[in-house]
Formats: structure tokens, sequence, C-alpha cells
């Protein structure tokens, strides 16, 4: 571990990161995914509503990558979530029943850093382990990395301050883990999102039956789902105008959709090159709020960005976000009081038709259409 990469871990404090990290992600194996791909997912929650995706091009030996920032982080330097161009992608949500110590947090949230320096340096799941144990301690992260490799490696590392714990994809079942803001080799009944992690695997049990999960699943399914898993009720088929945004995959701090979608795995003797990851890998990515979202495909090369999801408008703002945002304070439309809390669902579900959720859906399915198809002609 380099001065200059301790020093980048080190200054997350200059941005202020949020406490409010709770997102819902998922890990997918290759045979789970008819296209035999693995896939990433994270629905991201945090209180920097506005992001952006960008390719950073890599310097002095580091590997280039695309990821997903902060609109506000103009040096791109805290990853969220991304793909490099040796095959290797990395996400993460916030964990809160793993720390074990009593470091301060002045001196935590400092996951985008790692990420940073995992997409720079890392090609595979085996890489990140190596990475996790040589980094200087506290690490300042309470979190749950998922990551996975064009080998179709997969796995979470359950990580704190000073240890982290792996769980490998090969070893689910059916071939998918999902995590969201506890970890399970944390301290029991400890964490959040219990309800949303239940949530998922209720929607993605009759696909992983089948081996039918697909990157579609999640950005047009779980995260514009309004299924509450202990009330047993889907909000967006009710008669109420008014419902309380609690416990939804989708939450008014959501800021972002993301499937990344792998290649069909090489052979161990084999190593993929930049232009086949720039061929095979899609960033599937729907920026703002997930419910009014569009998909767009983004590719790990200097052109691979929609220019849409660029941080090119002021203050880094891209132009899908703030029309996400827009969008979003439709949904959202109480100021006073609470009023972030209700969500008018006539906005996104109505009997016209003319719902966000209902006119995007249809537009984001034919993305997917058209980008696999040129993706799958190459």
């Amino acid at each position: 571990m380099t001065k200059r990469y301790i020093f980048l871990l080190g200054s997350i404090f200059l941005f202020g990161m949020s406490s409010v990290l709770a997102c819902t992600s998922a890990i997918v194996g290759a045979k789970a995914n008819p296209s035999g791909r693995p896939m990433l997912w994270k629905n991201r929650d945090t209180s920097k509503a506005d992001n952006k995706v960008e390719y950073v091009t890599g310097k002095d030996g580091d590997y280039s990558y695309v990821a997903l920032f902060n609109a506000e982080d103009m040096n791109l330097d805290e990853a969220w979530m991304g793909m490099n161009e040796a095959g290797f992608a990395v996400m993460n949500t916030a964990s809160y029943n793993i720390k074990d110590d009593d470091v301060a947090q002045a001196d935590m949230d400092k996951e985008g850093y790692l990420m940073t320096v995992a997409l720079k340096k890392c090609r595979t799941v085996d890489d990140f382990a190596k990475l996790l144990a040589s980094l200087p301690r506290p690490m300042g992260v309470e979190a749950n990395f998922g990551v996975i490799d064009a080998y179709g490696n997969g796995a979470y590392f359950e990580t704190n301050n000073h240890s982290f714990n792996r769980i490998n994809l090969e070893d689910a079942e059916d071939g998918i883990i999902i995590r969201t803001n506890y970890s399970h080799t944390g301290r029991p009944e400890e964490g959040f999102g219990f309800n949303r992690e239940a949530v998922a695997c209720r929607l993605i049990e009759p696909y992983a039956k089948k081996g039918e999960v697909t990157p579609e699943l999640f950005t047009e399914t779980l995260s514009r789902s309004f299924w509450h898993d202990l009330i047993q009720k889907d909000f967006s088929q009710g008669s109420d105008r008014w419902v309380i945004d609690q416990d939804f995959i989708p939450r008014f701090t959501t800021t972002a959709t993301v499937v990344i979608e792998g290649c069909n795995p090489i052979e161990k003797t084999q190593t993929i090159t930049p232009q086949e990851v720039a061929d095979q890998y899609i960033m599937w990515t729907g920026i703002g709020y997930a419910p009014c979202s569009e998909i767009v495909a983004v590719r790990c090369s200097q052109d691979g960005v929609d220019n849409r999801l660029r941080g090119t408008l002021p203050n880094g703002h891209c132009e899908l976000g703030d029309i996400a945002q827009a969008r979003k304070s439709e949904v959202f439309p109480l100021k006073k009081g609470n009023g972030e809390k209700y969500i008018d669902m006539t906005k996104l579900f109505n009997d016209k038709g003319t719902g966000y959720v209902q006119q995007l859906v249809p537009l984001n399915l034919d993305t997917y259409k058209r980008e696999k198809a040129k993706r799958d002609s190459k």
C-alpha cells in the first residue's frame, strides 16, 4: 500500500460523507442469468441526491474504469459502483452491525475511496481480498462489498475496520446473494434493511428457480416495486393515493439503480482484453430516484458514457439526473413537515397509464433489447 493510496483513503473527511447510506444489492452468478453472465446490482440510497457517471483513464499502471460518483465529486475520488478494463467490478452497501471498535465517525465512511483503489488495482475477486488484507488499519469502513470478475467469480466481503468475512457466490445454492444494510456474519438482530431484503428475495425467487434472473428484473421490477413484505401488500396496486415511504426498495433517498452485467466467464488460463470488456460488459444505469429513471447502457471505454449521464451541468449535475429529480418532486410534492415521507402514488401508477413507471418501463425494455442485440453481435 503506497503512501499515495494511504493519503487517498485518509482524506474522506474533506468531503463530509452522509451517514444516510441504505442500499439494496445482489450478486448473481452466470448460471442464474439466461445470458450466462454474472451481475452486480445496487439500488443506491444516500442523501447525496445528485449522482453522475464518468470514465477515468488509468495512469501509472492503474486500470481505466467507469463508475458512479456523487455529482459534487469533481476530482472523482469516490467511486460508489463501477467496473474496470480488466473485467473487475465492485459495489457496496453500508452495514450497521459489524463494527466492533470505538473508531470515531470522523474517521469512517471511506468505502468510496476504497472502491476507487480497487477499480484502479484489482483484476480478480482474489485481488480484492488481497487489497483488503493489505490496507492500513483501521480501514474506516463498515460495509458489505460485492465484487465479480471476468472468470465468473463473485463474493461479498462483510468488512469492518480490522477484518472481513468472505461469502463466495459459488456457495450460494441458487447462485444469488442479497445484501442490504446489515452483515450476515455480524451481530444478530442489529442493522437495517431486513424488510427490503425480504422483498428482494420474494421478487427474485420465481426467476431464480428457472435461471431467468436478468438485469431488467432488477431495474424495472425490484427498483420500481412497492411491495411491502411485513404488510404483505403491493401499494402500487391499491386505491390509496398517499402512501408512506417506508421499507420499500425504492426510497426517497434512492439516487440510482445500477446493474453491472459481465462477460461469459473466461478460462483461468485466459486474460480478458480492454476491448473485450468494452464490447461485453454493460453497466445498466438508471440515475436518480429509480421509479422515475431512464436506463442507459454504459461501457468501459473513452466514449462509453452517454453524455446525459456525465456531470456536464453546473455543480456536476447530469441531464438525466436533473430530469429524474424533477419527476421525483412530483412524486413527493409535500414540502412542509414530514412531506418527504409521503408518496403520491398516482404520479407513478394510474388508471390512464400515464404514471412515470408505466411510461418508463416499456422505454427501458426497448433499450435493453437494442443494447443486448448490439453487444451479442460482437
